[in-house]
């Protein structure tokens, strides 16, 4: 069974990551980028709680959650810049969210030029 080991922590993490993608996405239509925290609190969490868990393919696996977690916040920043771009929907609720972060983009762009 050990020789299976490899496999099963390379399985878990193709899912964990095929799981995150989309989880990043619909975090930040829902809630915008600033839904980042439970990403981090979440990461913290999975972090210690693979540190406690004393099989060690198990402890692997939860470790993955949580880097694929803290890896996550930096995608829904990107992610936000992909809507600002048009290259995603923009959760019409968040209109006016969406309309200062533009405007904040176009001042940064404006002073640096």
């Amino acid at each position: 069974m050990e020789r299976f080991y490899g496999i099963l922590i390379g399985i878990a993490s193709f899912l964990i990551i095929g799981f995150c993608h989309p989880l990043v996405i619909w975090a930040e239509y829902r809630w915008t980028r600033r839904c980042w925290w439970v990403f981090l609190v979440a990461g913290i969490a999975l972090s210690v709680a693979s540190l406690l868990i004393p099989h060690w393919v198990a402890s692997t696996i939860v470790a993955v959650m949580a880097f694929s977690l803290f890896w996550g916040i930096l995608e829904l920043f990107e992610q936000e810049n992909r809507v600002l771009r048009g290259n995603f929907p923009m959760n019409p609720i968040h209109q006016d969210y969406y309309i200062r972060q533009r405007a904040i983009k176009h001042l940064e762009k404006t002073r640096q030029d």
